[in-house]
């Protein structure tokens, strides 16, 4: 919101019930050089506060309002209320008073409607054994679950030999890592889109999401050593928000 320069006859269409605050100077009554940037900024800042200078001056009925002494004066107000006032102000003044006033809003904020409380991000849920997911829904229990913890994803067919060695394998550490890591198998034969879109050649494949994004794939049936420590460095990695990850 930018800085109003307030006249006897645009104030009240300005304040009216408005959170605000009014500085009174003409600038040459020791006005603070500090306070003045600071009230500049906070007024570029502030959106819920209406903030204003009058120039005593010229417009003297509110200089008359205000009781200007010839100071440099801040005043706040509240529904056309004077709140506080504060002559010759620092600029270590302005957060508190800015505080005051954020507070009165919010004491006197309508709750919200029923159809306006903003529901509550749904967390995946905790996974104790591996989920059979497709085309439709990989999207979903994959790529953004993997916003709350990683997910393992394990492509396999029915008559990949290799496939049902990993199978048990991926059972037993789904359970241990409850919590902290999902497993999840798709049916490459089931689902082609999936297994074309992540160009799969071989299967088993192993690929992990962190994050909504690809951080580890690699085909073939992995040791139970192997997965473990696969799955502690997925829990353990943190990706930097603005750095894709690398497969």
């Amino acid at each position: 919101m930018t800085l109003v320069t307030l006249t006897d006859s645009n104030f009240k269409s300005y304040i009216g019930d408005a959170a605000a605050l009014v500085l009174v100077s003409d600038g040459n009554d020791k006005l603070r050089g500090d306070f003045k940037t600071a009230f500049d900024k906070a007024a570029e800042e502030e959106d819920s506060i209406v903030f204003g200078q009058v120039d005593p001056s010229v417009y003297t009925r509110l200089s008359e309002r205000f009781e200007y002494q010839n100071r440099a004066l801040l005043i706040g107000l509240y529904c056309g209320e004077v709140r506080f006032r504060r002559s010759r102000p620092w600029a270590s003044d302005l957060p508190d008073i800015i505080s005051q006033l954020k507070e009165a809003l919010a004491a006197d904020r309508p709750p919200l409607a029923a159809d306006e409380i903003i529901e509550e991000e749904e967390i995946a849920p905790a996974l104790d054994k591996p989920l059979d997911i497709t085309d439709a829904s990989f999207e979903q229990e994959a790529i953004l679950a993997s916003h709350d913890m990683p997910v393992l994803v394990d492509f396999w067919a029915e008559w990949c030999g290799p496939c049902r060695t990993v199978g048990p394998i991926l059972e037993k550490l789904a359970g241990e890592y409850a919590g902290q890591i999902r497993v999840v198998k798709v049916d490459t034969d089931a689902n082609p889109g999936l297994s074309q879109a992540f160009q799969i050649r071989s299967i088993p494949t192993i690929a992990v999401f962190k994050q909504g994004k690809l951080i580890f794939m690699q085909p073939g049936a992995l040791p139970e050593s192997s997965f473990r420590d696969l799955i502690k460095q997925a829990i353990e990695l943190e990706i930097p928000a603005d750095e894709p990850a690398s497969a």
